[in-house]
């Protein structure tokens, strides 16, 4: 079996990309690449444009490798990946979308962030004026006796983002979910053309918010490699105590919220209570509750604060304390567990088709992790496990929740006992010719991907920034299939995609 670096033997490699290679590939080169993805020999990572050129990034588990393949768009086209692996079709959408390229033979070419409303089509592209209103949205039709839909969204009736959801039911049972997304798109990509690293920083940790640590991180990377940047060694580890506090926050949040879907509030009550006091020990440690903008090119942005530490030991021995019982509290409770076993349940070969990472990868037998297949430091002098199940079901994503809330406990003390003394930032630019970066991060949701091209003044020539969501999304509407509505909730909740980490 050929490792990706051996794919990409016949391919040029573009100048000054780090850590990576990035390679300019023929048409019949990237066909191949994409039969290969439906093979299985890779993992596609993010597909994103730019003016006359698209990009894709693949991933070898295997072999450690992760290589971003480019391809001219003679003519305004270029060969779907998506007709042969399914993966790529939003993608490819919203390059369309975006830039204006067709990609020809894929399976789906309706808009997908493009509403119709915007005032000019292919923003980042050739930016036509936007004509007429666009017509109604085509949603893929079910066929069968009885069948009757239901629409929900895109306003919800909590506080959460926007998004819309149309089933097919029979009866109860649902036969179809298809989703319609876009509704936060925040021309992110947009906004980063021309911007100075700072503005860059500040763009990418407001990317997804409950995310914006990871987000910060993955960017800052992607900077200080295109800059062949050395970050001082206490502020790589004091950034992965905030990644870790961020992780222990939305699991902690989302075990009780998936327990509150199926109207068990007392376990929503409780972990409540505990993510509250991880965001205030954050904001004792650092000044913000959730850690926005502390995280820059270069370092961090404040230091740990005198007392941060005894707060941050003080908060793990609490939750330690306090955690377990809640776990017995989960398993023994026989209504949640009725609810929670063998609903929506995710096939282990889809999930490897897709490249679940996170929750939703380990829950259905994908042990990916960033922070292991592709070691970054402080992690490679910390020792974790990365739980894994194969049940795939609610109740196994939520088992992988609690399995990870007790790892981060474990590296929160491991990086509070080893994190170094000294500087927390140094000056990044000067360079003064074109760079590239790619970073591969964990966030609490799975891998992030952050891409960056550098102009000769460091300002921001093109970012691309993909979310797990991205690969997450369509599984949600494959793993419906077959459940009642009112199970909708839970399933959504277990996977907890992002809207506006994936709206961009």
């Amino acid at each position: 079996m050929p490792n990706l670096k051996d794919a990409l033997s016949g391919a040029a490699a573009a100048p000054s990309s780090r850590p990576w290679p990035r390679w300019i590939v023929s048409p019949d080169l990237w066909r191949v690449l994409a039969r290969q993805l439906a093979d299985g020999l890779w993992t596609l990572s993010g597909m994103w444009g730019e003016v006359g050129m698209v990009h894709m990034a693949l991933v070898d588990a295997k072999e450690g490798q992760i290589a971003v393949v480019s391809l001219v768009c003679d003519g305004g086209g270029f060969p779907s990946v998506a007709a042969s692996h399914a993966p790529a079709a939003r993608l490819e959408r919203t390059i369309q979308d975006l830039f204006g390229y067709e990609p020809v033979g894929a399976p789906d070419q309706r808009p997908w962030l493009d509403h119709g409303r915007w005032p000019v089509r292919h923003p980042l592209g050739a930016r036509t004026p936007a004509s007429a209103e666009a017509a109604p949205y085509a949603f893929l039709t079910a066929e069968g006796e009885g069948l009757h839909q239901i629409p929900v969204g895109p306003v919800h009736a909590g506080i959460i983002e926007p998004g819309h959801f149309r089933f097919s039911a029979s009866g109860e049972t649902i036969v179809r979910l298809e989703e319609r997304l876009g509704y936060v798109h925040k021309g992110v990509e947009a906004l980063m053309v021309g911007a100075s690293l700072d503005r860059g920083a500040r763009l990418a940790a407001r990317t997804s918010g409950d995310s914006t640590v990871a987000y910060s991180i993955a960017f800052a990377r992607a900077v200080e490699s295109a800059l062949n940047v050395s970050v001082p060694a206490r502020a790589i580890w004091l950034r992965a105590l905030m990644a870790e506090l961020e992780r222990l926050a939305n699991h902690l949040g989302d075990i009780g919220a998936i327990c509150n879907d199926a109207a068990f509030a007392l376990m929503h009550a409780h972990t409540g209570v505990l993510r509250e006091r991880v965001l205030r020990a954050a904001e004792a440690c650092f000044g913000r509750r959730l850690m926005m903008d502390l995280v820059v090119p270069g370092g961090i942005a404040a230091d740990l604060t005198p007392s941060g530490e005894g707060h941050v030991r003080e908060l793990v021995a609490t939750i330690r304390d306090a955690f377990p019982p809640l776990v017995e509290l989960y398993d023994n409770t026989a209504s949640l567990q009725d609810r929670m076993v063998g609903t929506g349940r995710l096939r282990s070969d889809l999930a490897r088709q897709f490249g679940a990472g996170g929750v939703v990868g380990r829950a259905s037998g994908r042990s990916f992790d960033a922070r292991r297949n592709f070691t970054y430091a402080p992690y490679d002098q910390l020792r974790f496990e990365t739980p894994a199940l194969t049940e795939g079901d609610v109740n196994a994503r939520v088992w992988i929740r609690i399995r990870e809330v007790e790892q981060s406990l474990g590296l929160i003390d491991q990086i509070l006992d080893g994190a170094p003394s000294g500087e927390i930032r140094v000056e990044v630019g000067g360079v003064h010719e074109p760079r590239e970066g790619l970073a591969l991060v964990e966030g609490f949701r799975g891998d992030i991907l952050a891409w960056v091209r550098l102009d000769v003044d460091s300002a921001i020539e093109r970012c691309h920034l993909r979310d797990p969501s991205w690969f997450h999304w369509p599984l949600l509407e494959a793993v419906i299939e077959g459940n009642i509505v009112a199970d909708f909730p839970l399933c959504n909740k277990s996977f907890n995609c992002s809207y506006s980490g994936h709206d961009l």
